[in-house]
């Protein structure tokens, strides 16, 4: 399904063969995300993937490295996340080069100018404002709080206002020296092109260069926050979150994880979508996700619910966690939700965007490379006893945790509420 190569003083390169494919995806894995920054340097990770489209020394302007994409009929972008900050493009096959080159510049490459810098500042600062206005971003804000304090993962990948306004472009500068180096990225490519093409294509792009990778520190002991954090905002909706601690990444029962995860709030046959909306009618949109670090994670379940339905909405919430702790998940059941996470990440397969994806973030930030045959098979091995077990250990009163956004007066004691079933 792949192959790799680590290029002396340069990226790791993996890429996968589509056969047929017209289009070729590469996805450009920097290993830096917001674990690395201090509470001093709170958003300088996002900022510097801001900062990169605005120049670089073969596209000195936003609008050159967009026509040299979107000129060609391909697209792409960029995502922080806490333990990496990802590049991506998708060009037809006939632009692979190109491609290479774009992502390259904007990794290895940026021009960083202080003039850039002070006015993408706003940029930034209108993002932040944007997430904090819209109540479930808000939400969702608060239960990292909840769960993880007030350390790097708990702070919000793109800072706060005032740390943006007054973060020295000096510190932008040196996190890309310290971090951006070609021995620090990841380079995946899917296509219908072989290895040693994709090792033509990256290698002269970017080229070498030794860098420190970073260290972030240890993750606190889970939960780390307050058992419960209630925002206001003027909607005619309250959103919720609850959260509860679970695995490290590539932790022995992530695959079981997984599949509960998919019997719980994945789709419009899980548990939580068939009880909390087309039962009782307590929400549109309702669902469950999971959460992976190196050292930690979490499971979290998410709903929109009319502000004075706030505690029925928490009670069914919290009434699924205790069936899934209480009793097997019938074998139809967990058929269905086997079939229908495998069905997914098979269908994924076709699209080279995803298929770099999964090649790439498992080479980034995994212990190993799974084939697609390796993870049905994991899923397949998932019983129903794995996820009962899994669901004793995790679904805990103590371990959980709420987060409310809410109109003035509502949503206030609701932490009486958070018991699971006897």
């Amino acid at each position: 399904m792949f192959e790799r190569t680590a290029l002396p003083g340069g990226p790791r390169v993996i890429s996968a063969r589509l056969p047929g494919s017209r289009s070729v995806s590469i996805a450009a894995y920097v290993l830096a995300g917001s674990r690395l920054e201090t509470p001093a340097q709170a958003g300088v990770a996002h900022f510097m993937e801001h900062i990169t489209f605005k120049g670089t020394t073969a596209f000195p302007t936003t609008q050159a490295i967009s026509e040299a994409i979107e000129g060609v009929g391909g697209s792409f972008n960029a995502a922080t996340d806490r333990e990496s900050t990802v590049y991506w493009v998708r060009v037809p096959k006939r632009e692979a080069r190109r491609a290479a080159d774009v992502v390259a510049e904007l990794i290895v490459r940026p021009r960083l100018l202080d003039d850039e810098i002070d006015h993408e500042r706003s940029v930034i600062v209108e993002e932040i404002r944007s997430y904090l206005d819209d109540p479930s971003e808000y939400a969702q804000i608060l239960i990292q709080q909840a769960m993880y304090g007030d350390g790097a993962l708990g702070r919000e990948i793109c800072g706060d206002e005032e740390g943006i306004r007054s973060l020295p472009a000096a510190t932008i500068h040196d996190f890309w020296a310290e971090t951006y180096r070609p021995s620090n990225v990841v380079v995946a490519l899917a296509g219908d092109l072989d290895h040693a093409e994709a090792l033509d294509l990256v290698g002269p792009a970017f080229g070498t260069g030794d860098g420190a990778s970073g260290t972030f520190e240890p993750a606190p002991s889970l939960p780390a926050g307050e058992p419960y954090l209630l925002g206001n905002r003027d909607t005619s909706q309250a959103h919720l979150c609850i959260s509860v601690p679970a695995y490290r990444r590539d932790h022995p029962d992530s695959w079981a994880l997984g599949v509960l995860n998919g019997v719980l709030g994945e789709g419009m046959s899980s548990r939580l979508f068939l009880s909390v909306r087309e039962e009782l009618g307590l929400a549109y949109d309702v669902g469950s996700g999971i959460t992976e670090y190196a050292d930690t994670g979490s499971v979290g379940i998410y709903a929109g619910v009319d502000p004075d339905k706030l505690e029925p909405a928490v009670q069914a919430i919290l009434a699924e966690l205790g069936r899934l702790r209480d009793a097997d998940v019938p074998a139809d059941e967990l058929a269905k939700a086997k079939a229908y996470l495998s069905g997914g990440l098979e269908l994924r397969m076709d699209d080279t965007r995803h298929l770099a994806s999964w090649i790439g973030g498992q080479e980034a930030l995994h212990e190993r490379v799974l084939t697609l045959d390796e993870a049905l098979e994991a899923v397949a091995g998932v019983s129903a006893d794995d996820i009962r077990r899994v669901a004793a250990e995790l679904f805990v009163d103590e371990r959980l945790r709420l987060a409310v956004v809410a109109p003035r007066g509502h949503g206030l004691g609701l932490e009486r509420a958070m018991r699971l079933p006897d």
